[in-house]
């Protein structure tokens, strides 16, 4: 049997091993697509392959397990594995990533008193349970197995967030409890009170950085040093990009600079190159900064990688192959996957029916005195509809929504009055009810993605929905139906029911496909929203950019029919949309 030893360098079965990754998160890529980014990354000259597992990927729903199809990680490390790749895993419950709340799943918040990444019993018993399934899976591919895997994470980045080492032992001892065997390390900012706060005795301590790399390299070997901690120096996130926020410019980072930091890096030890290629944050998946208030990922988690999103060689990975050729021989490897891209040109509505018109067919109304949030419906993603009665004929000066996340649109008798979001929610809204009786008020609030790093990760903010109340005039409205849309299952939307301008609406689009191959939404001149190909989420479209487009790969067209939906909540759209074989920007 194989092993994997950590003494003043990394060992495998007793020779010394320098290892170059990168990371490819399997849950960013179709699974067809999986060997064909792994190809590519030995083609780079790497030796290994890094990969968080997201827990709300897997446990979407407490003790509903789901470890297949796209979530089939075990397919995806044994392809590695079929590719003499090693592996390094980042299993633990937190993961940050620009995911959706870092990985944790949504249903923790429906306990009014959690508090994430502690000691908490309700969290750490969460885990438990969670990890008793997902190491039944784990256990076996490690390197002490006979498997890949040659070491795992002890939590991520904690020293950014807190300094618990009770809570940091409690997860290192659940890990062992469940299965276990191959070394630990942790992974930190290289500054020296981040990696005080962040890293446990035993452990392997490792340095997450992206320039001035001999400089912070040279202060964890200082206090590796300073600590009497014999082992290798390791760039555990070789940050060579960074990542999008709707409303900002796209993030570009020159690539012989990228290179040359990555050169300074394999000089001292060994990389993790963060990332090898971003993907796509499929769904509702993805997350959201806290910069003066919430700020929301792209669907995009292009990266500036040496991969594209859409898995195209980008200069960096020309530029970072001449670099590794310095350290280890580059392997000829012959790609399998045969991928095209096609511009499918323009493709007409064909049918399109307004969301007030269709709501009842896509989701019961659950009633409530109160206004409850996403959490409590059960609801992890998408929007939910708030409905009341409000009356007879009259006018408010104020009314105001008290404690709402993440975007709310008011709508009176299905008439759209304002929109809040971030700078301004819950200022007062003047409102005119003008039908003598039964106005009929509509919220629509969408969960923009919940915040995945730093202090705001535990605010309260990560509950989405009204969560206050609506108040008329200064006293909270009573009696709600409350709609939740998560998106999941669009196959109910009717068509036929009618279509209203300016308000939410459903758009569908057919065509036939002769050849499946990549292709690209064009989503300029919609507002905001997201859109399914046969009825799959394929992610969010916003026009305040940086990105004025949805990536689609072949594997979710069908020779034949194909139908594309898109819900659009600002009543902007277009008779007809582009599918081409490149990408758009603002």
């Amino acid at each position: 049997m194989s092993k994997f030893e950590i003494k003043e360098d990394f060992y495998v079965n007793d020779e010394k091993i320098k290892i170059i990754s990168g990371a490819l998160h399997y849950f960013r890529i179709v699974p067809e697509y999986w060997r064909d980014r792994l190809e590519k990354l030995k083609s780079l000259g790497c030796n290994c392959v890094e990969t968080y597992i997201p827990w709300n990927f897997h446990e979407a729903r407490q003790g509903e397990f789901n470890f297949s199809g796209d979530r089939d990680f075990v397919k995806f490390i044994k392809t590695a594995e079929e590719l003499g790749l090693y592996v390094i895993l980042r299993p633990t419950p937190y993961i940050c990533a620009e995911w959706e709340f870092g990985g944790l799943p949504a249903w923790l918040l429906k306990d009014d008193s959690m508090r994430v990444r502690s000691t908490y019993p309700g969290f750490l018993n969460a885990v438990d349970a969670y990890f008793a399934e997902l190491f039944k899976h784990i256990a076996p591919l490690q390197i002490t197995n006979g498997g890949p895997i040659l070491m795992m994470q002890v939590e991520n980045e904690y020293g950014s967030f807190g300094n618990d080492k009770k809570y940091l032992n409690a997860i290192k001892d659940l890990m062992i409890k469940h299965g276990t065997t191959v070394p630990l390390f942790t992974s930190d900012g290289a500054w020296r009170e981040a990696l005080n706060a962040g890293t446990i005795k035993d452990i392997l301590p490792t340095a997450n950085f992206g320039s001035r790399s001999k400089e912070q390299i040279g202060d964890l070997k200082k206090f590796m040093e300073d600590n009497n901690i014999e082992g290798p120096l390791m760039c555990m996130e070789f940050w060579i990009g960074w990542f999008n926020n709707w409303g900002g410019e796209f993030k570009r980072r020159d690539a012989k600079d990228a290179a040359n930091e990555l050169d300074a890096i394999l000089e001292e030890g060994h990389v993790n190159i963060y990332m090898f290629h971003g993907g796509t944050n499929f769904g509702f998946y993805n997350g959201c900064s806290y910069h003066d208030g919430q700020d929301p990922q792209t669907t995009t988690y292009d990266y500036d990688a040496p991969l594209t999103e859409w898995g195209a060689p980008a200069e960096k990975y020309h530029k970072f192959k001449e670099v590794i050729s310095k350290y280890t021989t580059i392997p000829n490897v012959e790609l399998s996957t045969n991928i095209k891209f096609k511009n499918y040109g323009k493709v007409n509505l064909s049918n399109k029916v307004s969301l007030f018109n269709t709501l009842d067919k896509i989701a019961s109304p659950i009633h409530n005195d109160v206004t409850l949030n996403m959490e409590k419906l059960d609801q992890n993603f998408g929007y939910i509809l708030y409905r009341s009665n409000i009356g007879n004929k009259r006018s408010f000066e104020k009314a105001k929504l008290a404690d709402c996340d993440d975007r709310a649109q008011v709508f009176i008798n299905q008439k759209h009055i304002v929109t809040q979001y971030k700078e301004n929610m819950g200022e007062n809204i003047p409102l005119t009810l003008d039908k003598e009786t039964d106005n009929i008020m509509d919220v629509l609030v969408e969960n923009l993605g919940r915040i995945n790093y730093g202090a705001s990760l535990v605010s309260p903010k990560q509950r989405k929905g009204i969560k206050g109340g609506v108040m008329l005039d200064i006293h909270f409205h009573a009696g709600w139906d409350h709609y939740s849309l998560d998106m999941e299952d669009i196959s109910n939307v009717d068509f036929s029911l009618g279509y209203e301008e300016k308000v939410p609406a459903f758009y569908e689009y057919t065509f036939n496909v002769d050849e499946k191959a990549d292709t690209f939404l064009h989503t300029k001149n919609f507002g905001k929203g997201c859109a399914f190909v046969n009825g799959f989420n394929i992610g969010r479209f916003w026009n305040i950019g940086p990105t004025n487009y949805l990536y689609i790969p072949s594997t979710l067209l069908k020779e034949g029919e194909n139908k594309i939906v898109i819900f659009e909540t600002e009543g902007e759209y277009q008779d007809s949309i582009v599918l081409s074989d490149t990408p758009a920007y603002l």
